[in-house]
């Protein structure tokens, strides 16, 4: 234990260190702000006893005295833009100590142990992180006075504690938790993976340190507003002096950065030290479930979320999406085998009273945050469960996609399939074998397609409804909160796809629906890869690669090979939305 506490007050002297360092800045800009006014009340005491006296020395005077006029407003203008600005609070899902009683009780346990304070309260993020977040500025307190205004029959939401404390614990840290964690982890894997993370409260409690991260929050925050887009006349002719003090608070957070970093190293380094004496033997079993889950989110959602986003409907119950998944990967990789014994035991979502309105929440701000989606439903922004995916998502997606293809091959003027006429009436037919024919043709008419394929895209989502920033939202009532303006999607799951790999889309899209209206194929859901093509009740595979020898080469013998090994009529025409 002496090592340990050693080790600890090394990691808490160091980020000390540089609180005070980042602490002088802040000094040292105040210095020189007054420097000017220090220099002319010295003028003028000097020309009242007789020292310097005549019009030369007047001049001087005067020319100080609106200098340090000058000076004195640009500080305060800056001292209120880093008092007043917000600064930047991930977007997270409250949760309050009525909707997780169990939670904030093995939180408080643990900070006990640990010797810590206990976080403000705990919220959730649909990542695979964890972390503390210090939301003591006064912008912050503000708004938390604003909420447990608004909720004035008990304590501050998320608190749990008495009001008369309330000061205490608006000042501590609120406890952002993975919520992918909540579900994959066991209790016990849970606590000890939070281990480190709660004995961060410690060093945060440290006046200096706390002041250290107020000042660069500050500046943070206001560099942002500074730089944010102005409406109306007022807010135009303050364009340029707002520029002017988000200047001078960016050079200042320049000077600071370095010193925050490692601050934030000694505060880490600290609360690992402390944390070590807490499930040690525990929490190394646990990291690993912590990779395992961060494998299973990122395919759930770039494989499976983020087609049903961008077909106006998103996954309420991804949290217990990520369990099947990681379930599935335990079967197909060697690696974790073994991972799904623990499912035996008790999950961590269970120390939340409604954990299906907590998995919505969520679910939601993962929408928002990795795709941009709506803060609410709507009539193009709908919820949509695990067992309507394959028919309100997959079937629709591909039928979408299918009709768009023929509509651009329409407004292309290409010719009918090959024996289905060349009539008026008969040009649009929707067939496979239409698509197929057409691209077998030449590369020129595939580059075009894909032109066309691409800008018909572009088209669909600019006429899709724009995402709405801030606002609250979530099931669960005043329990589950979204909160937070925030410029969205904040983090993008994929990048923009070329022409290339649309037309591919499409192409296998077109595949999948004659797959089912011809050959009793039907839609599915793949846990890890998402959208797939069941025949007789199993997943059929391999058709990448034929629709890209197709697309690429104008070479359509493997699809051929491969529709004939499925039974899929190319001249038959398919349904489309």
């Amino acid at each position: 234990m002496s090592g340990t506490g050693t080790g600890e007050e090394l990691g808490v002297q160091a980020a000390r260190a540089r609180a005070l360092v980042l602490l002088r800045i802040r000094s040292r800009a105040t210095a020189v702000a007054l420097l000017p006014a220090a220099f002319a009340v010295v003028l003028f005491a000097a020309g009242a006893q007789g020292l310097a006296e005549g019009s030369g020395w007047d001049a001087v005077r005067w020319a100080v005295t609106a200098c340090a006029v000058a000076v004195l407003l640009v500080a305060g203008a800056v001292a209120i833009a880093v008092v007043r600005a917000k600064p930047a609070v991930s977007p997270t899902v409250a949760l309050s100590e009525e909707a997780a009683p169990d939670l904030y009780r093995l939180v408080r346990d643990l900070a006990e142990r640990l010797g810590v304070p206990a976080p403000s309260a705990i919220a959730l993020t649909p990542d695979c992180d964890s972390w503390l977040e210090d939301r003591t500025h006064p912008a912050a307190d503000r708004a938390a006075r604003e909420a447990a205004h608004r909720d004035r029959s008990g304590p501050a939401v998320g608190s749990g504690r008495r009001p008369g404390r309330r000061r205490r614990v608006e000042a501590a840290p609120v406890l952002v938790i993975g919520s992918p964690f909540l579900w994959w982890m066991r209790v016990a894997e849970l606590r000890a993976v939070l281990a480190p993370v709660v004995a961060g409260t410690g060093p945060s409690a440290h006046p200096d340190i706390a002041a250290a991260r107020r000042f660069v929050r500050g500046l943070d925050g206001a560099v942002a507003d500074a730089a944010e887009p102005v409406q109306g006349a007022l807010r135009t002719a303050l364009r340029l002096p707002s520029r002017f003090v988000g200047r001078i608070a960016r050079l200042l957070l320049r000077s600071c950065r370095g010193h925050a970093a490692e601050m934030e190293r000694g505060v880490a380094a600290a609360a690992s030290t402390r944390a070590q004496a807490v499930d040690y033997g525990l929490r190394v079993v646990a990291q690993e479930q912590v990779g395992l889950a961060y494998a299973g989110w990122d395919r759930l959602l770039t494989r499976v979320a983020l087609p049903a986003w961008r077909m106006g409907r998103w996954p309420s119950r991804l949290d217990a999406g990520v369990v099947s998944a990681l379930t599935e990967l335990s079967r197909r990789d060697r690696l974790a085998e073994g991972f799904t014994n623990r499912l035996g035991e008790r999950p961590a979502c269970d120390l939340l009273e409604e954990p299906g309105a907590a998995d919505e929440a969520a679910s939601l701000l993962a929408a928002r945050l990795f795709h941009g989606g709506p803060a609410a439903t709507g009539p193009d922004w709908a919820p949509v469960d695990w067992q309507q995916y394959p028919e309100e998502v997959v079937d629709r997606k591909w039928r979408t996609e299918a009709a768009r293809l023929h509509r651009v091959l329409d407004s292309m003027g290409v010719p009918p399939a090959s024996g289905t006429g060349s009539d008026t009436a008969s040009a649009g037919v929707p067939t496979l074998a239409r698509v197929v024919e057409h691209l077998a043709a030449g590369q020129d008419g595939g580059e075009e397609l894909a032109a066309g394929i691409s800008a018909a895209v572009a088209r669909d989502e600019a006429r899709a409804p724009q995402p709405v920033s801030g606002g609250a939202g979530g099931a669960g009532g005043d329990v589950l909160d979204l909160g937070g303006p925030d410029p969205l999607p904040l983090f993008p799951l994929q990048p923009p796809r070329t022409g290339t790999e649309l037309l591919a889309d499409h192409v296998a899209a077109m595949v999948c629906c004659a797959a089912v209206d011809t050959a009793g194929a039907a839609p599915g859901l793949d846990w890890l890869d998402g959208p797939v093509l069941l025949v007789d009740g199993e997943r059929r595979a391999g058709l990448g690669s034929p629709v890209l020898s197709l697309v690429e080469d104008g070479d359509a013998e493997p699809l051929r090979s491969w529709l004939a090994s499925v039974g899929v009529r190319t001249d038959k025409p398919v349904r489309l939305v």
